[in-house]
């Protein structure tokens, strides 16, 4: 599943070949490589402009979001561990000596 193999692309190629003839398959080609180095340009325009700044912090923030329901009840439950045991500590800790004057 997914993607291309080269199998499939020959495959693609013969059926073009047959259908379209040699010389309208080399313009199609053409073309075809003319758009998507027009897209890989407009593509860097858009880059260029976008403020990375602002990108970055977005991307942190998607970082947080949980994408399964255990990463979600993980999320709920590291802070509240968290304050058991610190909670925990503080308890066994010994008080510290206040000198009396």
């Amino acid at each position: 599943m997914g993607g291309f193999h080269l199998l499939d692309l020959v495959v693609i190629l013969v059926i073009g070949l047959l259908v379209a003839g040699p010389k309208a398959l080399q313009s199609i080609s053409r073309n075809a490589g003319k758009g998507v180095g027009q897209a890989k340009t407009v593509k860097d325009k858009v880059m260029a402009e976008l403020p990375m700044e602002e990108v970055s912090e977005i991307s942190k923030t998607l970082s947080k979001i949980p994408l399964s329901p255990q990463q979600a009840i993980q999320k709920l439950l590291i802070p509240e561990q968290e304050k058991k045991q610190q909670e925990a500590k503080q308890e066994s800790s010994p008080p510290t000596p206040t000198s009396v004057e």
